[in-house]
């Protein structure tokens, strides 16, 4: 029978690690690389396991990558310090992998709903939010990118059917210092791939990702909440244009030797 490696990286996620790790009790192993943190992180995580180690920060792939290699077991959950499984996942998840016909994919997507506004997001692009964090590490590897990293797979993934939960904000002052903080590294990415923003994309982009959101998405059918969250996903493709457009500005006058 497949056994399962928890894995968690972390960087001053002392709110919030207790509640992960007690979540993935039920796993074979948990195992948590923290980058440096300053706060009672580390602490914290040596109360639920034993394996807990110190990794300097390479970026979220490379640091996942690494903390699966420290897996004992081929199989992975990778778990986010803000993300919790529940019961009703971790019985999915330990009946597919104990089950005499085993896993039929090389990993798995699992739908993510996120805590907001005093409810579970159900709309908008919140939701599902497919993540693919069970795998086989045999044939997974995490990617690149700056922002929004994800796991490439050796074949076509399953999907299951029980939600992980994230508590990915306190307050909006949260949301908006973490979309800050992101759209600055999604415009690092699209510079980085040669991309380039120009008016079209700040008139065009933002009132196209709100109307996706709210109506499409039926962000109106959830209140506050989903108003809320069509209102920052569209300034979130705001910001992260206009940063874009602001990088290749620089870049474009740093060429022509402008002062």
């Amino acid at each position: 029978m497949p056994k399962v490696s928890v894995v968690v990286i972390t960087l001053n996620e002392a709110s919030n690690i207790s509640d992960a790790l007690a979540s993935v009790a039920w796993a074979d192993e948990i195992v948590v690389v923290d980058s440096g943190s300053t706060d009672d992180t580390v602490q914290l995580a040596t109360q639920h396991t034993d394996r807990v180690t110190y990794h300097p920060w390479g970026g979220y792939g490379a640091q996942k990558d690494y903390a699966t290699s420290l897996a004992s077991y081929d199989w992975v959950l990778s778990l986010d310090a803000d993300e919790r499984v529940t019961p009703a996942l971790a019985e999915e998840i330990t009946t597919l992998l104990h089950s005499e016909q085993g896993p039929t994919h090389r990993g798995y997507r699992v739908p993510r709903t996120t805590w907001y506004a005093d409810r579970w997001m159900r709309t908008t692009d919140w939701y599902p939010d497919d993540q693919l964090r069970l795998y086989d590490r045999r044939g997974a590897s995490w990617g690149r990118d700056l922002v929004h990293e994800s796991v490439h797979l050796d074949g076509p993934p399953g999907t299951l059917t029980h939600d992980i939960q994230h508590y990915a904000y306190r307050d909006l002052a949260g949301h908006v210092a973490t979309i800050n903080r992101y759209t600055t590294l999604a415009a690092n990415q699209m510079a980085r791939e040669g991309r380039h923003a120009g008016l079209t994309d700040l008139w065009i982009h933002p009132p196209a990702a709100f109307l996706r959101n709210y109506l499409l998405r039926r962000g109106c059918l959830q209140g506050r909440a989903g108003l809320l969250v069509s209102l920052m996903n569209s300034y979130y493709v705001l910001l992260k244009y206009a940063k874009l457009q602001e990088q290749v500005t620089a870049a474009q006058g740093v060429a022509r030797g402008d002062q």
